[in-house]
């Protein structure tokens, strides 16, 4: 039986990404697997490189076929070095998403008709197995849209908090701050009583924030914004940051503040910088270009990058489901997602709308909706 609609991604050795839009059977649903009609999925900045690459959306071109659709998009010379293992495959995209069970194999029959979300890294598409242990099953007042964000950026805020925790820091700072996730994880931290410093670039973002009850709002286009980032984090004593940039000198910044904030205090000459240790996790890229580090916090530091699974493996079963626990709950209040658009799945590889998703501006939310194209 057919029916089932889906992008693929790929980069071709003429030097283009290619969207295309093909269909698939409907899959059949092992013992233990059930079959998702996917009713929204969220296009997150963590979709977009698997989407696109490094293609020059600006020169992308919507052919259509009769039924057939792609979206062709060139490559820069440049950049193909990066994309040369992805030369060649058609690639799923889309991590997350929400829907409909409509279909359960035999073990998992009283999944029939409840609304799940899911990871499957193949969501836009229009039905999607996976095992029936994969999906977070949502409250009947839930809704798709609602569900759609439901593991990427809570569990992903939940995990900063409980990654503080364990490494002993008593504060966070977080770059890009007025972002859905950090608008998650500023209200988590507000119910946890944990001091958080937001980094943001505007004046419209420091009002959000503000409004949301944020003590430490801190503007990067400020004169003196070294200063404000040094004497908050003295205040509030964090020594982890999480960065969402991940290009240029902000990781440096950061540490930089950590340590003549960790300094004040010390007396005589110490070569190695101060005793606090002081941690910068770079989970985004919404720079481009390398990060730059320099040597302006002695020794006691580090920067690395942060990744959501293997964070959440380390977590165990019974932590991770309290965390889904909390975001089914909460997913009406703390973690709420503000919806820009929806997009059918041709709406999605039009470079029109390709050039409204791509530049990841703060705030902004786009859910593809497989079945509107029906």
């Amino acid at each position: 039986m057919s029916g089932n609609r889906q992008i693929l991604s790929t980069v071709t050795e003429a030097g283009e990404t290619v969207l295309s839009i093909v269909e698939n059977d409907i899959p059949t649903p092992g013992a233990d697997d059930v079959v998702v009609r996917i009713e929204a999925s969220p296009i997150n900045p963590s979709d977009m490189f698997p989407l696109l690459g490094f293609a020059d959306y600006s020169k992308g071109k919507l052919i259509s076929e009769g039924n057939a659709h792609k979206m062709v998009a060139p490559v820069p010379e440049g950049m193909m070095a990066p994309m040369k293992a992805r030369v060649g495959q058609s690639l799923p995209v889309g991590n997350e998403g929400a829907g409909t069970i409509v279909a359960a194999g035999d073990n998992v029959k009283h999944m029939e008709g409840k609304l799940v979300s899911l990871v499957t890294g193949a969501s836009y598409q229009q039905f999607v197995k996976v095992p029936a242990a994969m999906c977070l099953v949502h409250n009947d007042t839930t809704t798709a849209d609602e569900a759609a964000s439901s593991f990427v950026n809570p569990l992903t805020a939940l995990c900063f908090i409980a990654t503080m925790r364990a490494e002993g820091h008593k504060a966070i700072v977080h770059t890009a701050a007025a972002s859905n996730l950090g608008q998650m994880l500023l209200k988590l931290c507000l119910q946890d009583d944990i001091d958080l410093v937001c980094i943001i670039r505007s004046d419209e973002q420091a009002k959000i924030l503000k409004d949301l009850g944020a003590k430490y709002v801190i503007n990067s286009k400020d004169a003196d914004f070294t200063s404000q980032l040094e004497d908050a984090i003295a205040e509030t004593q964090a020594s982890l940051a999480f960065d969402a940039i991940g290009a240029g000198d902000m990781a440096d910044t950061l540490l930089a503040a950590m340590e003549r904030a960790f300094s004040r205090s010390a007396s005589g000459l110490n070569t190695y910088g101060s005793d606090q240790f002081k941690q910068v996790y770079v989970y985004g890229r919404l720079g481009m270009g390398q990060i730059t580090l320099g040597q302006s916090y002695g020794m006691h530091w580090a920067c690395g990058g942060y990744l959501l699974t293997p964070n959440l493996q380390k977590m165990g079963p019974e932590k991770l489901g309290a965390m889904q626990a909390r975001v089914a709950d909460e997913i009406k209040t703390t973690f709420a997602s503000n919806i820009t658009d929806t997009l059918s799945l041709l709406e999605a590889i039009d470079p029109a709308n390709v050039a409204r998703y791509m530049p990841k501006k703060t705030g902004e939310k786009y859910l593809i909706k497989p079945q509107k194209d029906l």
